[in-house]
């Protein structure tokens, strides 16, 4: 990518590139995060059951599955601004329009269009710190990506939640600040250069087939299913039942509940900006070995934990495994991909991560209903430190 390539991990703070970025990565976390606190006022002002209620989250995260490997393929070849503008419009426009229909079909229709224009944002915004930095520089920027990521799913709640109580339409106006985005991304970041002349037209099968090869011999391809794994413990055991775990067995408000999801994206974010100190000198086996045994002790201690106050522990400690493996793959996937395949690689990564958003509550539900919350957290226990015996295994 054209443009200046700052030196050292501390020029970081001035360079209002990366800011761009993180401002990408916020609203790319936005559609779910900032919405959900507003479901019992939308279920109640439109007539709503929670299942029905919860397929905002469902239409909404769908397209990323379908669309970003696409998306990704065309940034390769068209450039990053002529993606990730046109999706910050899209999000916004659907999203404001939201809080203007009151009929729930319409409703399902606009989630499904925001949700396309939000499925490729956080794999944007990861392709443009591969773009744009390297070395040092590049594993710190990730670092902080990662960081401000966290910080949002922490924050978003408490703002939805506040504005959710003035109307239920609120939320959905948080929206327009993609708009402000769009234009710094196309005032500050640079064109990318075109992976090949736009006279060639490549088939998408070819270019997708090429993008496994080399994840596969890269190591690429073990980080997917690694990928999969994580976002399948943390939307189904951790983000679908711990609120219910806290209800059923400590009689937790839903401010406490609160309190206890944004001190696990809090440690989230502290492990992410630290992460290169941490982890300094350790392979990335082991570093994910490590990440994903912090996640199964952090599952097995919701539900052996005998008091409510010592809950925050087992959330720090899920956090910290966030926090360490979320650079980590992001990081790896950045650096061991050429320019050409760097989007669709990383928008390949971000439809696993879909597929694990989209199975992980379905495979939990299943596992509630056969053998109760003990049943579920102890099984994510044991599949988490079964991926950490497979990182450590196959060193990607």
């Amino acid at each position: 990518m054209e443009g200046k390539r700052h030196e050292g991990p501390a020029s970081l703070g001035r360079d209002s590139r990366l800011y761009v970025i993180f401002g990408i990565t916020l609203i790319g976390v936005m559609g779910v995060a900032a919405i959900a606190p507003a479901f019992p006022a939308i279920a109640e002002q439109l007539s709503l059951s929670p299942r029905q209620t919860g397929l905002l989250i469902t239409v909404f995260t769908v397209p990323g599955i379908v669309m970003a490997p696409s998306l990704g393929m065309l940034a390769d070849r068209f450039g990053r601004r002529r993606i990730i503008i046109p999706s910050l419009l899209l999000f916004a426009l659907a999203g404001c329009a939201c809080a203007f229909i009151p009929r729930f079909e319409v409703l399902l229709a606009l989630r499904i269009v925001q949700g396309s224009g939000a499925s490729a944002l956080t794999s944007m915004s990861v392709t443009l710190i591969g773009d744009l930095y390297s070395g040092e520089r590049q594993s710190a920027a990730i670092g902080y990506n990662a960081s401000v990521l966290s910080v949002g799913t922490a924050v978003y709640p408490a703002l939805g939640g506040v504005l959710a109580g003035i109307s239920w339409q609120l939320p959905f106006l948080l929206s327009a600040l993609a708009l402000p985005v769009g234009a710094a991304v196309a005032l500050l970041i640079p064109p990318t250069a075109r992976s090949h002349s736009p006279g060639r037209e490549r088939p998408r099968g070819g270019q997708l087939g090429q993008v496994l090869r080399h994840a596969a011999a890269s190591g690429i391809l073990v980080l997917f299913g690694l990928g999969l794994l994580q976002f399948i413990l943390l939307y189904g055991a951790y983000m679908s039942y711990v609120p219910f775990l806290l209800n059923d067995r400590f009689g937790a408000s839903s401010g406490t509940t609160g309190a206890v999801m944004a001190t696990m994206s809090l440690a989230t974010a502290l492990m992410a900006s630290q992460n290169r100190r941490v982890t300094a000198g350790m392979s990335l086996g082991l570093r994910l070995s490590a990440a994903f045994v912090l996640i199964g002790g952090a599952l097995a201690l919701f539900v052996l934990l005998p008091r409510l106050l010592l809950i925050p522990l087992a959330a720090v400690l899920y956090g910290f495994g966030q926090g360490i493996i979320i650079p980590a793959v992001q990081g790896t996937i950045a650096t061991r991909t050429p320019l050409e395949l760097r989007a669709s690689t990383i928008t390949v990564n971000a439809m696993a991560i879909r597929i694990g958003q989209t199975v992980g509550p379905l495979t939990a539900g299943a596992l509630y209903a056969g053998l109760g919350l003990n049943g579920l957290f102890l099984i994510a226990a044991g599949l988490a430190l079964a991926s950490a015996l497979a990182a450590f295994l196959l060193q990607p």
